[in-house]
């Protein structure tokens, strides 16, 4: 293999749980709830899908499906599905909605999967591509930066800043030519069938991981390293 494209959210890494993702804002805004508030209303934003990484609306409003749809191509998009289902939930102060919004690309937000590091510095050493193609609605760079693994990447390619997203095959061929590798020769690694599996209809190989809490997936990322031969 040439190279290695990988999903971000819930294949390198994770966003934080609900209940941490509304404890941080509120604690920013010098406001508290109570243990049974709190718990409550993390539960009613997860219900919502509010929280851009964690769980999907259990029930998209039929006023957001249009934007929900192709809520990843572009930054105002994204932000207007998740701010809409975000208005879905009372909280205490509205200014908490858009809070909520920026927590989430926070690199703080985040963390990597444990074998995320070792996977790619292995890539990087033996000389393989790598490249991270996510569906998104912002900058996720800084994340890499923050946690140490961008040395490792060589190439972003993100949904937002090309108007489309996964699985349209427009994004992996963007990767792969960003590699120069044959998309023959590379290898998608994500965490949904529907989007990154897109990958295979350029002739990728795709290889899936299971979008689990960082604790309960410590080495997932491994068998990468055998498929590509490192």
């Amino acid at each position: 293999m040439a190279a290695v494209l990988f999903d971000f959210s819930g294949t390198l890494f994770r966003i934080e749980p609900a209940e941490s993702w509304l404890r941080a804002v509120l604690a920013d805004a010098g406001l508290t709830l109570s243990e049974q508030e709190l718990t409550a209303t993390a539960r009613a934003l997860e219900t919502a899908g509010a929280q851009p990484g964690g769980a999907f609306p259990v029930e998209v409003p039929a006023d957001l499906a249009a934007v929900w749809a192709v809520r990843d191509e572009s930054a105002e998009l994204h932000k207007a599905a998740y701010l809409g289902l975000t208005r879905r939930v009372p909280l205490p102060d509205l200014a908490l909605h858009d809070a909520l919004y920026d927590r989430h690309m926070s690199p703080d937000a985040w963390s990597p999967y444990p074998d995320a590091a070792v996977v790619l510095k292995t890539l990087r050493e033996a000389g393989v591509g790598v490249g991270v193609v996510s569906n998104i609605g912002w900058d996720l760079r800084p994340v890499f930066r923050e946690h140490g693994l961008d040395a490792y990447v060589d190439a972003y390619v993100l949904s937002y800043e090309h108007g489309v997203q996964k699985p349209d095959a427009r994004l992996f061929s963007v990767a792969c030519e960003a590699l120069g590798a044959d998309p023959r020769d590379a290898l998608m690694v994500g965490d949904s069938r529907p989007a990154d599996g897109g990958a295979a209809a350029l002739g990728c190989r795709v290889h899936f991981v299971d979008h689990l809490p960082v604790a309960e997936r410590p080495d997932a990322l491994l068998p990468v390293l055998d498929l590509v031969g490192c």
